[in-house]
């Protein structure tokens, strides 16, 4: 089977990563392509050293219709079985473009979308409405937690239409021995000018204001509070890895309370996995989320997390990932629970349960099902049992 992916953008984020890390799991009779409408980054970058080619039609902006018959040509000529897209603008033009050039079976795939946000921006009535007649052109949305899919049902969209496969992570990525694990952790500080024997915070995402970091800066406040009254404690930092539009914000409020000399901004990192073993524990103070991937990716390298949302584990309940600990999107929440890890050792946590359960390996053979179930080979034979029924 030959599938098209289809995406907004192929920077280094959330569904963009998911993408990359699925094609690599993925059996090898399902052949994939991807088109990315707008900036070939980072991540295509990386899949096209994976061998994965990369089609960019260099849309120009939002409105640019002319984007609309390259994509149709290009999935025409490509002779697709399948076109599955991701993310609000590739769902709006991948699935038109897939139905104007013939294909049967558009699948996509929801990555972020809550009750009156999707992908972190409020929607309006104009974009839920394009939203739900993009949606009657495809064949299945596919949702990446039940928290998606109770939205998407409240949207509108028929629950028959909606299939829940979570993302997953590469478990055996993060599974590092012992001194494998020490060494790239001494390697990393050195790099970054961490000092060897500091406590280090992490936090990995977007720096957006949903995802909350200003909390962290207050938290990392407090800690140095902590720290000179208890001169035996390690000396703390903040470790934040991501770019955005929050990055000088979050340096001026460190500058204001005086803790600019113990955060470290990273900035947009292809090495997360490696960047975790430079952690002591992993903060994530977004209060919305619609799967947690970073808390997963965390709990597989072993660190103990503090997190305010993640469905991912919602769904399996907490004996799933002891060391995740969930709190209110909170300073003081924060701070509390930190200063109780402070003096903990180094050394990586077990996977938990949830780990095995959301493997890449694993769920790559989902999708692959659901691309047999809904192709060519599969619509064969329900019209095959259809026509038997008769």
């Amino acid at each position: 089977m030959k599938i098209l992916h289809v995406i907004t953008g192929l920077a280094s984020g959330g569904a963009e990563r998911q993408l990359q890390l699925v094609l690599k799991h993925l059996p090898p009779e399902h052949r994939c392509e991807v088109a990315t409408l707008t900036n070939p980054g980072t991540v295509a970058t990386a899949l096209r050293a994976d061998g994965v080619t990369v089609h960019d039609l260099a849309m120009r902006g939002n409105r640019d219709l002319a984007v609309l018959p390259r994509l149709t040509r290009l999935i025409r000529a490509g002779g697709y079985d399948l076109v599955h897209t991701h993310l609000y603008r590739a769902g709006l033009y991948g699935r038109l473009a897939a139905r104007l050039a013939g294909v049967r079976t558009v699948v996509a795939t929801e990555h972020s979308l809550h009750a009156g946000v999707i992908e972190g921006r409020p929607t309006s009535r104009g974009v839920r409405a394009l939203y739900l007649g993009a949606e009657r052109l495809g064949t299945v949305t596919v949702a990446v937690s039940a928290q998606v899919a109770g939205t998407l049902k409240d949207w509108g969209v028929p629950p028959a239409r909606v299939e829940l496969l979570p993302n997953g992570i590469d478990a055996a990525r993060y599974a590092l021995p012992t001194a494998s694990r020490y060494a790239l952790r001494q390697n990393l500080r050195t790099a970054l000018g961490l000092p060897q024997q500091a406590w280090v915070v992490g936090a990995v995402g977007r720096l957006v204001p949903g995802k909350r970091f200003e909390v962290l800066i207050d938290v990392l406040a407090e800690l140095r509070k902590v720290a000179e009254r208890h001169p035996a404690l390690r000396e703390p930092r903040l470790l934040l890895v991501g770019a955005g539009p929050e990055a000088a914000a979050l340096e001026q409020r460190a500058e204001r309370l005086g803790v600019r000399d113990l955060l470290l901004l990273a900035g947009e990192r292809e090495d997360v996995p490696d960047l975790l073993t430079a952690m002591d524990v992993l903060a994530a103070p977004s209060a919305e989320e619609t799967f947690g991937l970073t808390v997963l990716e965390a709990l597989a390298a072993g660190l103990p997390v503090c997190h305010s949302a993640c469905p991912a584990l919602d769904e399996l309940g907490p004996q799933a990932a002891p060391e995740a600990v969930r709190l209110p999107s909170e300073p003081a929440a924060y701070t509390a629970a930190l200063c109780e890890l402070w003096g903990r050792r180094s050394a990586a946590l077990p996977q938990p349960p949830a780990v095995a359960h959301y493997d890449i390996a694993r769920i790559a053979v989902q999708l692959g099902r659901l691309y047999d179930r809904l192709g060519p080979a599969g619509a064969a034979h329900q019209d095959r049992a259809a026509g038997a029924r008769v």
